[in-house]
């Protein structure tokens, strides 16, 4: 291989390292394709191999068999940042995040049962209802044996019928999306804080000394306004980051919804 083409692997590894080391990419995010580095930079499909095995050489990303390369966690305490606001954050899976991010993940189920008449509880200030039998679905979920989430779930079973023997370790979202052809509407989440502390009940963090954890209560519903999914989730305090993304909405967009067109 010529003098050239080393050269311009190792410059182009630089500029994705770079893109990683001031916040450009994230954790978990993916690193450009070889498709995409051909496209972009004109160079030969071995150059963009050997761009991309350079970043991962370093450590600064893992490939992914099939799914692509991304960027791994560096973060010296390992934090977490998740996005609130955005719908496409919510309906990717805990597990393949933590995995695209150099983690190993893992999974406790506490409880999996069937409530027979129904749940309910207030989110963001509103009474929300889901009627029938609901799965409710309780899970410790680790990080390289660390717990990361105490987690659950109530889901409808008369929207999503027989949920209960599905495979529940991908995306809930993607599920209702995809086995269940559901229409969403939105999904409505709040963040609080509280603190747990040693020898509570319901404290599974397994920590000698008071923790601070992120509660996340959070409603999925469709476009028929129908109650799908209701979650209480604790976020491990001292391993999240949450960051906001809103949309803005358009002048001509709030101008008709305040004339009420």
């Amino acid at each position: 291989m010529d003098k050239h083409s080393i050269s311009k692997y190792q410059e182009i590894s630089k500029i994705i390292i770079s893109k990683i080391e001031n916040g450009e990419l994230q954790a978990g995010d993916k690193v450009p394709s070889e498709n995409e580095l051909i496209k972009t930079y004109k160079i030969s499909n071995t150059t963009a191999r050997k761009s991309l095995l350079e970043v991962e050489l370093q450590g600064w990303a893992n490939r992914i068999k099939g799914k692509g390369t991304f960027v791994l966690n560096r973060s010296e305490d390992k934090h977490l940042t998740r996005i609130l606001g955005s719908f496409n954050a919510v309906k990717e899976s805990f597990n393949e995040n933590l995995i695209k991010e150099g983690f190993t993940p893992k999974n406790i189920i506490l409880e999996k049962t069937i409530l027979e008449n129904g749940f309910s509880s207030k989110v963001n200030g509103r009474h929300f209802i889901i009627e029938g039998s609901v799965l409710k679905i309780h899970r410790l979920r680790y990080a390289n044996d660390l717990l990361l989430k105490d987690e659950i779930r109530y889901v409808s079973m008369t929207i999503c019928p027989k949920i209960n023997v599905l495979d529940l370790d991908q995306a809930f979202l993607k599920i209702y999306e995809e086995k269940y052809h559901l229409k969403l509407q939105q999904v409505q989440r709040t963040l609080g804080t509280t603190i747990l502390n040693p020898g509570e009940s319901n404290n599974y963090f397994d920590e000698e000394i008071p923790i601070a954890v992120f509660i996340i209560d959070g409603v999925v519903m469709d476009i028929d306004g129908r109650v799908i999914e209701i979650e209480k989730s604790l976020y491990r305090g001292d391993k999240y980051k949450f960051s906001i993304s809103a949309k803005p909405l358009l002048f001509d967009d709030s101008k008709q919804r305040t004339q009420g067109i």
